[in-house]
């Protein structure tokens, strides 16, 4: 394993390269919508940058499985699956905010055992797996979440509430109203500084594997939870709760449910 967290580390500055030249440029962006109402921008920093990864991955673990955003899925002969979003945030990083990384997620089987999220542009790299670390500016500190057993002193990040739907929306609405401070738009960094004991809750919905399974790592590592809504297995995607303390968790499982 300390060598697939170095390989890991290896897809992380093959992805950099690519995306850092686009970052804060103007670059044309795609919607992968197509002419459906909704919006899903995708630009060549993420089609590259994942391809990058994806060969590497082809040349020195060829037996490996491979799931990314943008080129797809490709099976393996082994238990391992690499889970990739090149951009993670894709609407912060047209829009010229830092908010975005790249995440690069290990299945072990339907375990995932290898999480990294990387933002090259500030400079931070969060690694899950036996534990959780951030390497920043030269710097290594170990990460822990921090204690919030109750909702009304947690602070609480999620995408945007129009990312609910009709169904959630009152749902997300009863842990909102109950927190102290909310938060939006931070993508992959809620989840991240969930690790860092900087924020207590994260909850989303409509998640695909690629933008969860390397974070499950991260945050169990440093000592928190993620699940389902229904408190089942979060690597699948869908509705998903990240909490730093496990006594949170269960306070707003039931308001989620």
């Amino acid at each position: 394993m300390n060598e697939l967290v170095e390989f890991a580390c290896t897809l992380a500055d093959a992805a950099a390269a690519v995306i850092l030249p686009h970052f804060r440029s103007q670059l044309a962006v795609d919607n992968k919508a197509g002419a459906q109402a909704a919006y899903d921008p995708v630009t060549v920093a993420d089609r590259d940058a994942e391809s990058s990864m994806r060969a590497l991955i082809e040349r020195h673990h060829p037996t490996h499985g491979i799931l990314g955003e943008e080129h797809g899925s490709k099976p393996g002969s082994s238990d391992y699956l690499w889970v990739l979003d090149p951009i993670d945030g894709t609407r912060g990083f047209m829009t010229g905010l830092p908010t975005w990384g790249t995440l690069i997620g290990l299945m072990q089987g339907d375990r995932p055992v290898l999480g990294v999220m990387n933002q090259p542009f500030t400079g931070d790299r969060f690694i899950g797996h036996n534990g959780a670390v951030l390497h920043s500016r030269g710097k290594m500190t170990h990460l822990k979440t921090r204690p919030c057993a109750r909702l009304e002193d947690a602070v609480l990040t999620s995408t945007a509430p129009e990312m609910f739907a009709a169904d959630e929306l009152p749902r997300f609405d009863q842990v909102r109203r109950r927190a102290r401070l909310v938060r939006y738009g931070a993508d992959c960094y809620g989840f991240a500084m969930v690790a860092a004991g900087l924020i207590d809750l994260v909850v989303e919905a409509g998640l695909k594997p690629y933008d969860i399974v390397a974070l499950i790592p991260l945050i169990e590592g440093a000592g928190g939870i993620v699940t389902t809504w229904d408190g089942k297995p979060a690597h699948q995607g869908g509705r998903i709760i990240a909490c730093g303390d496990r006594a949170l968790h269960e306070t707003v499982l039931p308001l989620l449910q």
